[in-house]
């Protein structure tokens, strides 16, 4: 019996010394649950089997392992997403969120991952390179946008504008207006990637403007902030941003 109780002892003895070592090793992972409103493709929808897809879903899931975190994704809302932030209910925000002095006063940014600036979409026989090509032509933009801004920068080019950027690429398609300027992720889903438009469209050059977009995270969060931007080096180093381009932006 005295054996017995000893051997109990020491059972007990030995898990008390090696327990925090185990719960210590568990606790090291660190988990990161970010947002990201589904509602943006090519940068983060709902596929057909309803899973969250996208570039910035590729991205984060990369820097997550370039960092040595684990990152939980979940589908949330545009409206009230930074709400959600500044109340804890997730830690960080990947959701084409563009990088200005407005949203700086109270949210803390990553390093620009991307820029999405604007770009011009033209019918693939076209020979302009650049708006400035366009002049005497018609250019379609949505209403109120900086790709509507950026046309009547250009004398000579007539502006058309749309309620809805899928007009505009119908209209072109139709051979109602010549070319269409807006945010590459746009440009990229309807002139690339759509079944209808695939092939009959191309992205003349590279963005002419710079918008570029960030990981957003509680204002004072320093340290989520650097262990994303070491994510973010990583991904850039090994050239995993440019491979992201091509498979959801070209």
């Amino acid at each position: 019996m005295k054996c017995f109780k000893t051997l109990v002892k020491c059972i007990v003895c030995a898990f008390l010394v090696f327990s925090p070592v185990v719960s210590g090793a568990v606790e090291k992972e660190m988990i990161v649950t970010v947002a990201s409103d589904a509602t943006w493709p090519p940068m983060e929808m709902i596929d057909a089997n309803k899973h969250l897809v996208g570039f910035d879903i590729d991205y984060m899931n990369a820097v997550a392992k370039e960092a040595g975190f684990k990152v939980i994704i979940h589908n949330t809302a545009w409206d009230g997403i930074f709400a959600g932030l500044a109340a804890g209910k997730y830690d960080a925000v990947i959701s084409s969120v563009t990088i200005n002095d407005k949203r700086k006063e109270t949210l803390d940014f990553s390093e620009p991952y991307i820029n999405a600036g604007q770009v011009l979409v033209l019918p693939k026989a076209a020979k302009a390179k650049v708006l400035a090509d366009m002049k005497s032509k018609k250019v379609g933009a949505q209403i109120g946008t900086t790709g509507a801004f950026e046309i009547n920068k250009v004398k000579g080019v007539t502006m058309k504008s749309y309620d809805e950027l899928g007009l505009a690429f119908e209209d072109m398609a139709a051979g109602r207006i010549d070319g269409i300027v807006c945010d590459t992720p746009i440009a990229a889903n309807y002139a690339l990637q759509k079944a209808e438009y695939k092939g009959k469209f191309k992205i003349a050059g590279q963005p002419f403007t710079t918008e570029v977009y960030g990981i957003a995270v509680k204002k004072g969060n320093k340290k989520l902030v650097d262990l994303i931007n070491k994510g973010i080096k990583a991904v850039k180093a090994k050239g995993i941003d440019k491979k992201l381009e091509t498979k959801w932006l070209k």
